[in-house]
């Protein structure tokens, strides 16, 4: 958290406000995020102009014409719009400032973010260079999930998390979009057939592209670049609902550990 929904929501506020605008600097308050920031990221980026703002997996890039700024939100990070006489909070680790005065902060409480740049082609980068294909693209539907679960023992939920598989998914996702296709989370991954791969497939798109009409998951840090909480988790259907009754059948939503993260779903919608 945050995942694809809430990158992408993000990545989709900012947009119309920082492409073709130019950098005037950046502030770095506190280099120890995940992986240091860059100390040469404001001579970097000075005088810059964004081309573009694109989203791979969870991550951001801000195309700077000479590289690109690579962010990713971490586990509680937002990036939000400020100006210069909006007060800067102990959280409040990177802005990078723009010629209008228009400001761009990362707040990140627990630090696990990353602000990092690549010269040349960003998604070179050791950190995307893996990444599998985006699931709203053309190149994910049951085929390729068909193809890459074929010597996957591991439960269909953890080879979901894998982002060599489908980029940026997250775990309320993956709860949620095999709630949607009926399938148990510990359901071996070479045991699907193409038919039920198809339908897992299917099933993620469909729960993105609501989260993503709802703008994402607020649960705890989480708000958008304009500082609107998401709304998706007035509509999860198991993630997060252990004891509750089941929406469909009625029957107590479970809850259990796979990999160090939660797992939720029904056992009666979800036998197979």
């Amino acid at each position: 958290m945050p995942e694809l929904p809430e990158v992408e929501t993000t990545r989709r506020g900012l947009e119309p406000l920082l492409t073709g605008q130019r950098i005037r600097t950046a502030v770095i308050r506190n280099r120890a995020l995940r992986q240091p920031v860059p100390r040469q990221l404001p001579r970097l980026v000075a005088g810059a102009t964004i081309r573009t703002l694109a989203r791979r997996g969870k991550y951001l890039l801000i195309d700077c014409g000479a590289g690109t700024l690579i962010l990713h939100l971490g586990m509680s990070g937002r990036l939000w719009v400020a100006d210069g006489a909006t007060p800067v909070t102990a959280h409040d680790h990177f802005d990078l400032v723009l010629e209008n005065g228009t400001v761009v902060r990362l707040r990140d409480p627990r630090r696990f973010g990353l602000v990092l740049w690549q010269a040349g082609d960003p998604l070179a980068h050791a950190l995307l260079a893996g990444i599998g294909p985006e699931p709203l693209s053309v190149e994910f539907d049951g085929a390729w999930l068909h193809s890459a679960t074929r010597k996957r023992s591991a439960a269909i939920k953890q080879v979901l998390m894998d982002g060599h598989v489908v980029a940026g998914l997250g775990n309320i996702y993956a709860n949620e979009a095999l709630f949607r296709a009926g399938i148990h989370p510990r359901t071996a991954a070479r045991r699907l057939s193409r038919e039920r791969c198809a339908l897992v497939a299917r099933k993620i798109c469909e729960t993105l592209e609501l989260a993503l009409v709802a703008g994402g998951s607020t649960l705890r840090d989480y708000v958008a670049s304009d500082g609107q909480a998401g709304y998706f988790q007035h509509q999860f259907m198991v993630y997060d609902r252990a004891g509750e009754p089941c929406y469909r059948c009625g029957t107590a939503i479970k809850g259990i550990r796979q990999g160090q993260r939660s797992t939720f779903y029904c056992p009666a919608c979800q036998r197979r």
